[in-house]
């Protein structure tokens, strides 16, 4: 906890709730409930980040501002309450927010921990002390509201704003990296691989325009998966029946919840389903676990790149963050792109947990409510690190070594199927397994078995020739016509 907690006094007060009294510490704003909570749920420690926090002061002030338009909570408590939670929506008070993540399904004791330490600051605002009930946390702060439908609320708003504001610009930083290197490498011919095999030429340039979609279409996706989050379900009170609220209340309040955060929201379409199911959790963290794949592909693939620096491809040199062994010196290793591919098996975890939690809603409510909105924003937040870290800290520093990949395009046998248009395929096969067998290149075949002039062979198996749609036809003269099916096997095909 925070030096709030930490510097607070010994004194103590007496809180009370429908169970009776409760020794609360003096100098804390929350109150029976939340020390209730506490004495409940000593199961792991960890406690909701300041998303969560910030999204439930968030949906307790469109709340106040809604109940105060409709005239339902007078206007100097609402106003209180207004600043009360804005102080929760700056972080003022985070540290008064210790309950467990693992608690009560519904997320009850979260919602009452904000009830309690809104309605103790707003007391003070309005004069009163803490304690007083002055703001009541029930009767001023949760009117109109369930745990019900606060809790999976706040849920859609902190993820939401967590790809809007965090992942997104995260990736849109990747891929502004990629795409520099695209450009920077786009003169780099090297071999191609499938099936880590040996492939027709590719530039380096290509390849990072692949990793740069991956990356763009993630952005997408994260984009789809906020939009599944839209859909708030506050005003379905208890089990989605609205009992207690204003029928304009749900629509006006997240109006206020649209308004504070810059991200669209809107009243749900059935209050019934965002009550009882977690679909959309699931639907949007699946984004957000494919965002994890291409990631971790691109991470992989950088690696195998940069492996070496002397037995393995070495056709990238990565930068060197730190060393990377106790025991052999000089060595460096992909530690940054290592973390990534961390990340991804921890996301692929979160979307196993979220999607077990999501499905498993009983009848009017899902009780999984306080690990999935934990589990969706670790993964979120992990993403956004490491995203920024992988762009800043590897990519942008990634260079390339030019001799190396010229020196493997010219010993690739891959080279051979350039010459099916010029040869055919099958006086091309036996072009490159001779080469294979004799140790030398295909080119240097090709033209000693006659099959080819020098100055043909120059022509046809022009590696940066053969990293562009077309046919090399035997004089050499490239033929970009539509019929050009043949050319379009690769080396499996």
């Amino acid at each position: 906890m925070s030096d709030e907690s930490d510097e607070r006094s010994e004194d103590v007060r007496i809180e009370t709730d429908s169970l009776g009294e409760v020794e609360v510490p003096g100098e804390v704003y929350w109150g029976a409930q939340t020390q209730r909570a506490l004495a409940n749920f000593p199961i792991s420690g960890i406690t909701f980040d300041r998303h969560f926090v910030r999204a439930l002061g968030i949906v307790k002030e469109a709340a106040a501002l809604a109940n105060r338009d409709l005239e339902l909570v007078d206007e100097t408590t609402a106003e209180a309450i207004v600043e009360a939670a804005d102080e929760v929506i700056a972080g003022e008070h985070d540290a008064q927010f210790p309950v467990d993540v693992f608690q009560t399904g519904s997320g009850t004791s979260s919602n009452m921990n904000a009830n309690e330490v809104i309605a103790n600051r707003a007391s003070e605002i309005v004069g009163a002390e803490a304690g007083s009930k002055e703001v009541h946390p029930n009767d001023h702060v949760n009117f109109g509201q369930s745990s019900n439908d606060v809790i999976p609320t706040a849920m859609h708003v902190a993820c939401g704003e967590a790809i809007q504001r965090d992942l997104i610009p995260a990736l849109e930083t990747l891929a502004d990296a990629l795409e520099a290197k695209e450009v920077e490498f786009a003169d780099v011919v090297k071999t191609g691989r499938t099936h880590l095999q040996d492939a027709t030429p590719v530039t380096l340039g290509q390849e990072f325009s692949g990793y740069r979609i991956q990356v763009e279409t993630g952005i997408t996706r994260a984009s789809r998966a906020s939009n599944e989050l839209a859909e708030l379900a506050l005003g379905g009170t208890a089990v989605g029946t609205g009992l207690n609220t204003h029928p304009d209340f749900p629509e006006l309040a997240a109006e206020y919840v649209s308004q504070k955060t810059g991200v669209p929201f809107e009243e749900a379409t059935n209050h019934f389903e965002a009550q009882a199911a977690h679909d959309a959790m699931g639907q949007a963290h699946a984004s957000l676990k494919t965002v994890a794949g291409s990631l971790n592909k691109i991470a992989n693939d950088l690696r195998l790149l940069a492996s070496g620096p002397r037995n393995g491809l070495g056709e990238l040199a990565q930068p060197e963050n730190q060393p990377g062994s106790s025991i052999m010196p000089g060595k460096v290793n992909p530690v940054v792109a290592e973390s990534v591919n961390q990340v991804h098996k921890q996301v692929i975890g979160n979307d196993a947990t979220i999607s077990y939690g999501a499905a498993e809603g009983q009848l009017d409510l899902n009780l999984y409510k306080p690990v999935l909105a934990h589990n969706f924003l670790q993964s979120a937040a992990l993403l956004t690190n490491a995203a920024e870290t992988f762009a800043e800290k590897f990519v942008r520093n990634l260079e390339v070594n030019r001799e190396t990949c010229e020196s493997q395009v010219e010993r690739s046998m891959a080279l051979a199927t350039a010459l099916n248009p010029a040869i055919g395929y099958d006086e091309a096969s036996t072009v490159a397994k001779k080469a294979l067998e004799d140790g030398k290149t295909v080119r240097e075949v090709a033209v000693s078995e006659g099959y080819l002039t020098k100055e043909e062979a120059n022509e046809v198996l022009d590696p940066m020739a053969m990293t562009e749609r077309g046919i090399l036809s035997e004089d050499g003269a490239g033929d970009d016509g539509t019929d050009n099916d043949s050319a379009g096997d690769d080396a499996d095909g």
